[in-house]
């Protein structure tokens, strides 16, 4: 893990899911993803874009790169996993958004955070947007 991404997981940690500097205001989420070929369970901070229905979306962006982040694929491996939010640690299920519906969401997402949108112009990949819904 980089030392940014420890660094970010731990402020996080320190002050109940909060982070400051760029992600200041932003809500934020620590995936704990499993690795799909070596299952080893990653930590990643995101922000996330809570909805009305209790759901979470995160964007795979990866800072407009040409290829998806690399927890992306292993969410598509292994769906159902734990993040923290807060101070709450739970399992969650993953969904990546199909095509009208994450066209419906894309535009809320770059309104409450532009650099996603800058993102965009950076690849010609269609940014994946995935659903975390918790499960029991």
């Amino acid at each position: 893990m980089s030392d940014w991404n420890e660094s970010v997981i731990a402020e996080f940690r320190a002050n109940e899911g909060r982070v400051g500097g760029y992600f200041e205001g932003a809500p934020m989420i620590l995936l704990h993803h499993i690795g799909a070929r070596t299952g080893t369970v990653r930590v990643n901070p995101l922000v996330y874009f809570p909805q009305d229905d209790g759901s979470m979306l995160v964007v795979a962006s990866k800072g407009g790169a040409p290829t998806n982040p690399d927890w992306y694929h292993n969410l598509l491996a292994n769906p159902r996993f734990e993040v923290e939010v807060g101070t709450r640690t739970f399992t969650v299920e993953a969904s990546e958004l199909d095509g009208p519906e994450r066209a419906a969401k894309w535009p809320e997402i770059v309104a409450a955070r532009p650099g996603f949108g800058d993102y965009e112009t950076r690849t010609s990949r269609t940014i994946p947007v995935l659903r975390l819904r918790e499960v029991a």
